[in-house]
């Protein structure tokens, strides 16, 4: 008989292993054990994309700086074979990359850190050159004048003024916003007003800040000035900006990228946030030891926004082995229940369970269909998946159509898995009856709720992405359910009868 000894001590290790990697991160860097503890510290990636031709490339970057509510803790970049530099212009900082000689797809990669401090406050510059103001052709004239006199009768100051022409603008009824916005944008044709009114206003671009966002793009918004400070508006809303969640990126009013020597370029914006320690969150710049560059926090951000969903995982799958191993509960599929969760996460509970529903018994329907027309498996599942991509998408249009937004989130859904699903349920029925299928399918939907409930708990997610070491740990559990071999909980009741005598 084979010892079992050396299998305990490498799970032993493996504990041993998870709970000192989990201390090390939390004494050498800080990392709270609750979410919540520490302050946050938004990691911001920007990352520039463009076809080199063959010829010296030039590219710079508006670069953001320290700003009421935020402070900028540290920059860095990544770009093979690029030089780079940090730059104060005139119109405020960039980052610049160059190289001699770039041919084909080219990815630059820049990174800021900023603090969400409430105390940072930065001294507004005062402008002081001279409004220039903007020409109109004939009717659009008429149309500004017409604008800004009906703002300045309901306007007290500056800011208020701003206020009463955004509630304009947005006013559908108003033929004057509509001339003017037939073409151009709200913040265009807000900022050329202010111009014409004499009101010193500026176009930014900002970023809306949202934990695990990929992918964004800048938005434009516009500032005003109040005789002290800065103020923000976004044109589509009559109320200037305070919330915590909008970072000014770009001040310079003037290019958020320019580039020479490439062409097709575009800027997407990565975040994430992170909870850390007050002293590491006030360092200018954490050197981070071999440990933390061979870990997903090294990656750039995009990935890292994916990994933070990817390392819930084995959280759900610990809890499919003791609710398998330990409860005896019949899943339809081993580990469908926690990729049926996952889609959870992303369309609501309660939507998903909706849809998982429709799309299963929709499928069932469609499946005892085909199970008449003795085709092979490999057509008879194609079939299913083609049936089950319809279903999607005409429950998404009827969703959308009565005006159930919620129900667009259905594409979630793995399809290939549900396909599966509804062919083992089908054989299911057709070998064991309708009890078993209710049987597994149900015991299939309250798997995928408890590690739904499980995945979106904020101590779990911020404990599985901060510690890795945590990942470990729960390898050690698997690997001890693994080794159960007694009965399981459901399988009591047949000695009922037993106890009763």
């Amino acid at each position: 008989m084979t010892s079992k000894v050396p299998f305990y001590v490498s799970v032993a290790m493996l504990i041993l292993a998870g709970i000192a990697l989990s201390i090390f991160r939390h004494q050498t860097y800080g990392v709270p054990w609750t979410p919540g503890e520490t302050r946050q510290v938004w990691d911001i990636e920007a990352r520039v994309e463009f076809n080199a031709q063959g010829k010296p490339v030039k590219a710079s970057l508006a670069a953001p700086n320290t700003q009421n509510g935020f402070t900028l803790v540290s920059e860095s970049s990544s770009s093979s074979g690029y030089g780079v530099s940090y730059i104060n212009t005139e119109t405020g900082r960039r980052a610049e990359w160059s190289i001699r000689n770039a041919v084909g797809p080219q990815t630059i990669y820049y990174k800021a850190q900023f603090l969400v401090d409430p105390q940072a406050n930065v001294d507004a510059i005062e402008p002081n050159e001279e409004i220039e103001p903007p020409t109109f052709d004939g009717p659009k004239e008429a149309a500004a004048k017409a604008l800004i006199d009906l703002a300045n009768q309901r306007s007290a100051d500056d800011i208020t003024f701003t206020r009463e022409l955004i509630k304009t603008l947005n006013d559908s009824e108003s033929q004057n916003s509509a001339l003017l916005l037939h073409d151009m944008s709200k913040v265009e044709a807000l900022d050329k007003l202010l111009d014409y009114a004499q009101i010193h206003g500026r176009v930014v671009g900002v970023i809306e800040l949202e934990d695990g966002r990929r992918r964004q793009t800048i938005q434009h918004m516009n500032q005003v000035w109040d005789g002290k400070q800065w103020v923000l508006f976004n044109p589509e809303s009559a109320e200037h900006i305070t919330a915590q969640n909008i970072l000014i990126w770009d001040q310079s009013n003037i290019s958020l990228l320019d580039l020479m020597g490439g062409q097709n370029s575009q800027v997407h914006f990565s975040m994430i946030v992170q909870e850390v320690s007050p002293q590491q969150a006030t360092d200018d710049k954490v050197q981070a030891d071999g440990l933390l560059n061979f870990s997903i926090h090294s990656l750039p951000l995009e990935e890292q926004a994916m990994f933070k969903t990817i390392m819930l995982i084995p959280i759900g799958a610990l809890i499919v082995v003791f609710l398998r191993v330990i409860i005896g509960l019949k899943t339809s599929g081993t580990f469908m229940p926690v990729l049926i969760a996952v889609a959870f996460v992303q369309t609501q509970l309660v939507t998903g369970i909706v849809g998982f529903l429709l799309i299963v018994g929709t499928g069932l329907v469609i499946r005892s269909y085909l199970s008449r027309l003795n085709l092979l498996l490999v057509a008879r599942i194609s079939a299913v998946i083609i049936a089950v991509i319809m279903i999607i998408s005409i429950f998404t249009v009827v969703a959308f159509k009565i005006g159930l937004t919620e129900g667009l989130s259905i594409t979630f859904f793995p399809m290939i898995i549900l396909s599966w699903t509804i062919e083992r349920m089908s054989i299911l029925w057709e070998e064991e009856g309708a009890k078993e299928v209710l049987l597994q399918g149900g015991g299939s939907l309250l798997t995928a709720v408890l590690v739904y409930l499980a995945m979106t708990n904020s101590f779990i997610q911020h404990l599985t992405f901060n510690f890795i070491g945590l990942q470990l740990i729960v390898l050690a559990g698997i690997l001890l359910l693994g080794t159960y071999t007694g009965y399981r909980l459901t399988e009591l009741r047949r000695f009922k009868p037993l106890a009763e005598d």
